[in-house]
Order: C-alpha cells, then sequence, then structure tokens
C-alpha cells in the first residue's frame, strides 16, 4: 500500500509540473504576443488619414531607427513586404563596420582570428498613401527594439491650388500674347519682345506643370526611411601563421660561407682602390725619404 501510495502521490507531483511548465511556456508565449503587438502599435499612426470626401491632400513621411536581430534576413523582408504592397525601394546601403581585431597564436603555423563587427543598414522605400500603415505594421514585426518613429503628415491643399492657379494664369497670358503678336505685332523688335516674354511665360507654366506632378507624385507615394541596426556580432577563423623574419634564416654553415665571401670581396676592393692610388702613394713615400734625409742634414750642421 505504501509503495502504491508512494506511487500516486510521484505522479501527482510530475503532472503538476508539466501543468506549471505548460502554463509558464502560454505565459511567455502571451508575453511576447502582446509585446509584438504593442509595438506594431507604437510604431503605427492614423495620422491625417485622408477621408474619402475630404479635399485636404496629405504628404505622409515616416522615419524609423530600430534594432532587429539580422539585419540582412530584416532587409530581405522589408523590401519583399514593399514590392508585395505596390512599392518600392529607392535607396538601400547595407554594410558591415570592423570595430575591433585579434589575432592569437594557437601554433606555430596557425593563428585565430577574432573579429568584431556591426552590421548595419539605411533603407528608403517608397510605397502607396493608403498602404503606408500597413507596410509600417508589418516592419514592426522586425523590430527588437524601437529607438524612434517620426511619422509626419503636411497639408498641401492650399499649396495645389496656388500651384493650379498660377498655371492658368500663365496660359492665359500666353494666349494673350500669342494673339498680340499674330493681330499687332509688325516691327521686328516689337515681334522679338513679344517672343521673348512668350517663351518665359510658356517656361513658368511648364514649371508650374512639374511641380504639380512632383506633388501627386509625393501624395500618392509615401517616403519611408529606416536605419537598421543589430548587437555586435563576432567572427572566430583559423589563419596560416605569417612567419618571422627570423624563420628564413640560413643555417650557421651557409651563413660562414657569406661570410667569407664578403670578406675576399672586401679585400678585393682594398686591394684595387690601393692600386687606383699608387701614383700618390709612390710619390708620398719618395718625398718622405727625401724629407727625412734633408732633415737628418740638418741636424748634423
Amino acid at each position: 500500500m505504501k509503495t502504491i501510495a508512494k506511487f500516486g502521490m510521484t505522479t501527482v507531483v510530475i503532472i503538476a509540473l508539466l501543468f506549471s511548465c505548460k502554463k509558464a511556456d502560454t505565459s511567455l508565449e502571451d508575453s511576447a504576443a502582446e509585446s509584438a503587438a504593442s509595438t506594431a502599435d507604437t510604431i503605427s499612426s492614423s495620422a491625417a488619414v485622408e477621408k474619402k470626401d475630404s479635399d485636404r491632400k496629405f504628404i505622409r513621411t515616416a522615419d524609423i531607427k530600430f534594432k532587429v536581430k539580422n539585419v540582412a534576413k530584416s532587409t530581405y523582408a522589408i523590401e519583399n513586404a514593399t514590392t508585395k504592397f505596390g512599392g518600392f525601394v529607392t535607396y538601400t546601403n547595407l554594410q558591415s563596420t570592423v570595430q575591433d581585431e585579434i589575432q592569437t597564436k594557437i601554433s606555430q603555423d596557425s593563428t585565430l582570428q577574432t573579429t568584431k563587427y556591426s552590421v548595419v543598414n539605411d533603407i528608403t522605400i517608397r510605397v502607396p498613401n493608403t498602404q503606408l500603415d500597413t507596410v509600417i505594421k508589418i516592419i514592426a514585426k522586425q523590430i527588437d527594439f524601437l529607438d524612434y518613429r517620426v511619422i509626419k503628415a503636411d497639408d498641401v491643399s492650399l499649396k495645389l491650388l496656388s500651384n493650379q492657379l498660377a498655371q492658368n494664369r500663365s496660359a492665359e497670358n500666353s494666349k494673350r500674347i500669342e494673339n498680340a503678336i499674330n493681330t499687332k505685332g509688325k516691327k521686328i523688335n516689337d515681334v522679338m519682345e513679344a517672343e521673348n516674354t512668350l517663351a518665359a511665360q510658356k517656361e513658368q507654366n511648364d514649371s508650374s506643370k512639374i511641380e504639380k506632378l512632383s506633388l501627386k507624385d509625393q501624395i500618392n507615394f509615401s517616403t519611408i526611411t529606416l536605419q537598421l541596426y543589430q548587437n555586435q556580432s563576432l567572427k572566430q577563423e583559423v589563419v596560416a601563421s605569417i612567419k618571422d623574419n627570423n624563420s628564413y634564416k640560413p643555417n650557421i654553415g651557409i651563413e660562414i660561407i657569406d661570410a667569407l665571401k664578403s670578406g675576399w670581396y672586401l679585400l678585393q676592393g682594398i686591394i684595387v682602390f690601393f692600386i687606383n692610388i699608387w701614383p700618390f702613394i709612390l710619390i708620398g713615400t719618395g718625398g718622405f725619404f727625401v724629407y727625412r734625409k734633408y732633415v737628418k742634414k740638418q741636424s748634423k750642421i
């Protein structure tokens, strides 16, 4: 009976432990899910969302900096999401920067090379204005730590209206000048002046058209600027050791032979040098004997 009782107690304890572990895992999963949802809610924004019946026009931009687990993988995920929702990438600069490099000799001919580096990427993407929040929420799934997010919405309704009015005025002026040239232009100077004025008006009209198209493009496609980075990475690899100069020195026998050769070449040089100056040696020797003989005669007198 005692054995059965012990077995029953053990079974109850094991079941309780399994239930506790499962509950803990569920809590961790719920916590992770809540964290991801919280991040998505943090960086998403419904600021200046245009209503269907509204005349307001907004240029919306987003600037986000955040840490990810793997910059390369997150970059591919963001680029795929951008393409999926009708956007395109205008700039990406994925690069690694070496912070430190350590060489550790582990054997006579092998060295352990340890490299500490950081990976970053600056990305600029453009997405349809209606898909901005959707793409931002997808980007939020890649975030491990959010540094900041800035979302702007510039109202350009009045600027569009001003541009349209200026374009209309320029077109009307161009028509009046053309009519004046056709009906009243007789003198060549007057015609040339009117033509120059007309060209200036048309140029201004073209500039207004280009500005209008640029504003519409910025309204239709929002710009998102992203700065991605990850924790400092470590790479280790074994490479061949670079031998120092002492490893390439010859043995003592070769060094002795080389020394004898060098000494012989030096002796040859000295002999050749004295042979080249033999006239000066002969004159010097003769002068020495003459001087010595002359000094002895003077000392005897």
